[in-house]
C-alpha cells in the first residue's frame, strides 16, 4: 500500500503576544522532550508532589487539594462547576465577558439555577449588583467571578464579592486563567474557595492542563450531594485520590505536560512570585503608555485594566485583520481578535509570562507603528515607544 501523503512538521517561530498560548521559556520546551516514564512510576509520583508544592506557591494557599487537571483551563472550569452544582442549587455568577458567559452556560448544564449580574463588555461588576443577587434568593451556592476576562482586558476586583460571600454563606469560586504567575492572586488571604487557571497564559507552559484548587469548607459540601458528580473524569474524589490522598490509577496522567509545567512552576519560583508580578505590571503599564501615546484608547475600564491581556480599540478606516496579518507574516508576531460584540472593534494582546518584556513591548509597538502607517492611520512616528521606554526606564 503507498503512502499516506501528509505534511511534515515545520512550525514557524513566532512570538506570541495574542490572548493565548504566549511563548514558552526554552527550558519548558527541553523538559517536554525529556524520557517518557510510566504515570505511576516512581519518579513520576514524586514530580507530582513537587508540582502541587510549586502550584500551592503561585495560588498562594495551603489548600491539601491543589493540583493540575488533565485538561485545558476549560476542563477547570467544568470541574469547578459539575463537583459543587446540581440541580437544586443557585449559582450567582458575573458576565461582563465571554468566559463569565461559559460559565453560566457550564452551571446551567449542571441543573442549577443561575442568576447573571451583568455589565458592558469592557466594565467591571460592582459589589452592589452582586449583592443585589445574592439577597434576591433564598440560598445561593456558589458566587462565581473571572478575574481577568480574556474577552475585555477587565480586571476585575475581587475582595468585596468575597466579602459578601461569607455574609451570604455562599461559595466562592474565582476563573484565574488569564491572571495566576502575572497578576496578584492569593487564594487564602483573599477567601477563595475554589479556584481555577490555564497553564498557557502567565505560566508559560502549553495548553493541556487547568490548576486548580480547592479548599476544605468547600471540599465538606461535596458530602452533601443528593447525586454523584455527573463527570467521572472530573469528579475531584476521584482525582484526591490519584493526585493528593494516594496513588490509585484514575486515567493516565500526561506525563510530558506535567515535566513542562513543573519546569515553568520552577521558573517562576526561581524568579519568584513577587518579582514576576511587578514585571507584568511593569511592562504593560509600558505597553498602555505607548498605545495611547500612538493616537488609540484602551477598550478596558480606566482603573481596572489587566497587564496581562490588552484590549486596543481599532482606529477608523483601519482594517484590523490586514494588521494581524501583516504583523503575522512580516515580524511573525500573533496578536489576537475581538471576540462576540468586540468582534471587529478590538484587537487583543498578550503580555504574559515569558513573552512579557521590554523588549516585546518595544518591539510589537514598533511594528504596530508600521502596520497602521500603511493604512493611512499616522501616529507620531515613535512616539509609542518613547512612551513606552519612558515608563520602563521610570521603573
Amino acid at each position: 500500500m503507498a503512502s499516506i501523503p501528509h505534511q511534515a512538521l515545520n512550525p514557524p517561530i513566532r512570538t506570541l503576544l495574542g490572548p493565548g498560548p504566549s511563548s514558552i521559556h526554552p527550558r519548558v520546551q527541553m523538559a517536554m522532550s525529556a524520557p517518557l516514564v510510566g504515570h505511576l512510576d516512581p519518579y513520576f509520583t514524586s514530580l507530582m508532589d513537587d508540582t502541587v508544592a510549586l502550584l500551592r506557591y503561585v495560588f498562594r494557599t495551603q489548600n491539601k487539594l491543589t493540583f493540575p487537571v488533565s485538561g485545558t483551563g476549560s476542563a477547570g472550569m467544568e470541574a469547578a462547576f459539575d463537583n459543587f452544582l446540581e440541580p437544586g442549587d443557585v449559582a450567582v455568577i458575573g458576565v461582563n465577558g465571554l468566559f463569565g458567559e461559559r460559565m453560566v452556560d457550564n452551571a446551567q448544564r449542571t441543573g442549577a439555577t443561575v442568576i447573571p449580574v451583568t455589565a458592558e463588555w469592557g466594565k467591571i461588576i460592582h459589589p452592589e449588583d452582586i449583592e443585589k443577587a445574592l439577597k434576591s434568593q433564598k440560598k445561593v451556592k456558589l458566587l462565581s467571578l473571572v478575574h481577568v476576562e480574556t474577552s475585555t482586558g477587565v480586571l476585575q476586583p475581587l475582595l468585596e464579592a468575597s466579602k459578601l460571600a461569607k455574609q451570604y454563606e455562599a461559595l466562592y469560586l474565582v476563573d484565574t486563567v488569564t491572571s495566576l504567575a502575572g497578576h496578584e492572586v492569593a487564594v487564602d488571604d483573599w477567601g477563595i474557595d475554589i479556584c481555577y487557571s490555564g497553564t498557557q497564559k502567565c505560566i508559560s507552559c502549553p495548553p493541556g492542563l487547568a490548576p486548580f484548587t480547592v479548599n476544605q469548607k468547600a471540599l465538606d459540601t461535596l458530602q452533601k450531594r443528593a447525586q454523584k458528580v455527573k463527570s467521572w473524569y472530573l469528579d475531584l474524589a476521584l482525582l484526591s485520590a490519584y493526585w493528593v490522598t494516594g496513588r490509585v490509577y484514575h486515567h493516565t496522567a500526561p506525563v510530558s505536560m506535567i515535566y513542562a509545567i513543573h519546569e515553568a512552576l520552577a521558573i517562576i519560583a526561581e524568579e519568584g512570585l513577587e518579582a514576576r508580578v511587578k514585571r507584568h505590571l511593569k511592562n504593560g503599564a509600558a505597553f498602555h503608555a505607548g498605545i495611547e501615546a500612538m493616537g488609540l484608547k484602551l477598550h478596558a475600564e480606566a482603573g481596572h485594566r489587566a497587564c496581562s491581556l490588552t484590549t486596543v480599540r481599532i482606529p477608523q478606516g483601519v482594517d484590523e485583520a490586514k494588521v494581524r496579518q501583516g504583523l503575522l507574516n512580516e515580524a511573525n508576531i500573533e496578536i489576537g481578535a475581538g471576540l462576540g460584540p468586540l468582534r471587529g472593534q478590538v484587537w487583543r494582546i498578550g503580555l504574559m509570562g515569558y513573552a512579557s518584556s521590554e523588549e516585546n513591548v518595544v518591539l510589537l509597538l514598533n511594528e504596530l507603528e508600521k502596520q497602521l502607517t500603511r493604512q493611512g492611520y499616522r501616529p507620531e512616528p515613535g512616539a509609542g515607544v518613547a512612551a513606552a521606554l519612558g515608563v520602563l526606564r521610570a521603573a
